[in-house]
């Protein structure tokens, strides 16, 4: 069984014991929250879609951990310009323990 939710506006493949991250959530760690944005549900074998959700579908999760990315380098640049600007940025994310599906 699993599910397709979306959080932050990207979308994540949820199952039971896996954890996923996600973008920033305002939730400290330890908080149970629920995610009732589901947009596709897979129960052995019966697809439910939904349009634009499942009605009655919602994930429940725990907050494992919040912390930030990997670093990346932003760097522009222009020939011929003496234009050069070097910038780093680590994003936040969420770490998220899926505990149950409920249909």
């Amino acid at each position: 069984m699993y599910a397709i939710i979306r959080s932050g506006g990207k979308q994540y493949r949820a199952e039971v014991g896996a954890t996923i991250d996600v973008d920033r959530l305002p939730n400290a760690v330890g908080d149970a929250i629920e995610i009732s944005d589901v947009l596709l549900l897979v129960n052995e074998g019966d697809t439910m879609i939904g349009r634009p959700r499942v009605e009655g579908a919602s994930v429940s999760a725990t907050v494992v951990e919040q912390f930030r990315g990997k670093k990346i380098i932003v760097y522009k640049y222009r020939q011929r310009t003496n234009y050069r600007r070097k910038q780093g940025h680590r994003q936040y994310y969420t770490r998220l323990r899926i505990d149950d599906i409920k249909t």
